[in-house]
């Protein structure tokens, strides 16, 4: 009871925020520092933290650490720090990780526990002010908004004619982002001192790489807690921008973009307004996944937020004389779920018991098909359900130390299949015109 009131308490000051914010959008707010340490946004931000179940920074101490320590008392400390202006981030601990279906890496920045759990607090206080002026083609980490909402506009346009699609990504955004404009950016909302100079902070905390830490005057980097809302409120700059000198629907996640357009010279003109806006903005387009589709029968189709586009026509009598937009997993999420599978049944993990592989796929399954079954993904479905089966059977094989086929026996005369979970009755396809929500 004790929780749910505090986190009302939190939630009633970002609603005042945000209520602020949009009543008056000049309005520069000078007294959010103190909001920030407050126990509530506290305890608040490290719920956060430890729900995201991130790995440790560059002291390594873990969630578990924090836990062991006493959480209320590292709270207590970090309040104190922040009244007293004594808080100073540690610089991030840099990794690689791959890019699902790609040899290209892609940096993390791994924060300290400490650190993450302030860049939570001044997310929780900043984010409303900047939410309020958040623009319709923005999607991207943003409260109440999701990728199958960005989906559903491709579906929409598509249907309404926009059948040239403009698609590219932001070279390097992150990394990239100049600080200064990106101060300034915050500045147009925020004057408190101390929490822009917390903010700054943040920015020029570094990253350690090979115990070598490194500064930059650029860059909100992945793996911060905070750095997709900066992302977002450096961005806005860019939807601002196209909302005056923009050609056809910008559908923005963060710095993944498409543009729908009624023609391949409007398209083109899409293109040449992002590249004059962002470079203006610092920042340049990726030129190996920036190019013109168009939506036809027989075309090439486009991959946007995991899943493959294609304007296909209905397979039904009923449906022949219809064309519409449809879309299932792309080839590298498909990838990616394939690899997951294999390394959750893979032979390291013999050792474990049959159960507990059977959990871990079943957590993997589901959250994967929680995001693609609002697709066309039936035989995509199907193929990852039959995948899933046959590396838990050559894995019971293995357990058991018997022959492939031992392992689909056993499977096979299991009423349940061992308890993994089947992808099949699933789908919901999208329609046009008809939100997503909705469909459920």
């Amino acid at each position: 009871m004790a929780r749910t009131t505090e986190q009302d308490k939190v939630r009633e000051l970002q609603r005042t925020l945000y209520r602020a914010a949009k009543a008056d959008p000049e309005r520069r707010f000078h007294a959010l520092h103190d909001k920030v340490y407050r126990r509530d946004v506290l305890e608040r931000a490290w719920e956060l933290v430890r729900a995201n179940r991130g790995a440790a920074g560059i002291d390594r101490q873990t969630i578990a650490d924090v836990e062991r320590y006493g959480v209320g008392r590292l709270l207590d400390e970090l309040a104190a720090d922040l009244r007293e202006g004594r808080w100073r981030p540690l610089p991030a601990r840099r990794v690689f990780i791959p890019k699902p279906g790609r040899e290209e890496l892609r940096p993390l920045s791994i924060p300290a526990v400490r650190d993450r759990i302030v860049q939570a607090a001044a997310k929780t206080v900043i984010e409303p002010i900047f939410e309020a002026d958040m623009l319709e083609c923005s999607f991207g980490f943003r409260p109440g908004r999701s990728a199958h909402d960005a989906l559903q506009v491709l579906v929409d346009e598509a249907w309404r004619g926009r059948r040239w699609v403009a698609e590219s990504d932001i070279a390097n955004c992150f990394e990239a982002i100049p600080h200064s404009k990106l101060m300034s950016a915050i500045e147009e909302r925020i004057v408190d001192r101390q929490i822009l100079k917390l903010l700054r902070a943040m920015l020029r905390a570094g990253v350690m790489d090979e115990k070598a830490v490194t500064r930059s005057a650029a860059g909100t980097p992945q793996g911060g807690v905070i750095s997709p809302c900066l992302c977002n409120v450096y961005l806005h700059r860019l939807d601002r921008q196209w909302t005056e000198r923009g050609h056809g629907v910008l559908v923005r996640y963060a710095d993944d973009m498409v543009v729908m357009c009624r023609s391949q010279a409007e398209a083109q003109r899409a293109l040449e307004a992002l590249r004059e806006i962002l470079s203006e903005l610092g920042l340049t387009l990726k030129d190996a996944k920036t190019r013109i589709v168009e939506l036809r029968e027989g075309g090439e189709g486009l991959d946007f937020l995991g899943f493959h586009h294609r304007w296909v026509r209905g397979h039904t009598p009923a449906s022949r004389h219809l064309h519409f937009l449809a879309r299932w997993p792309s080839r590298q999420a498909m990838h990616h779920a394939r690899e997951r599978i294999r390394q959750l049944t893979d032979r390291q993990r013999l050792h474990a018991p049959v159960e507990e592989v059977v959990q871990d796929l079943n957590r993997f399954l589901r959250g994967w098909a929680g995001y693609f079954r609002y697709g066309n993904s039936a035989v995509a479905f199907d193929t990852i359900n039959q995948h899933a089966y046959a590396r838990l059977a050559g894995f019971v094989a293995k357990h058991h130390k018997r022959r492939t086929r031992y392992g689909w026996g056993v499977l096979g005369a299991s009423p349940d299949r061992m308890g993994l979970i089947s992808l099949s009755g699933t789908i919901i396809a999208p329609r046009p015109n008809r939100p997503w929500r909705r469909a459920r």
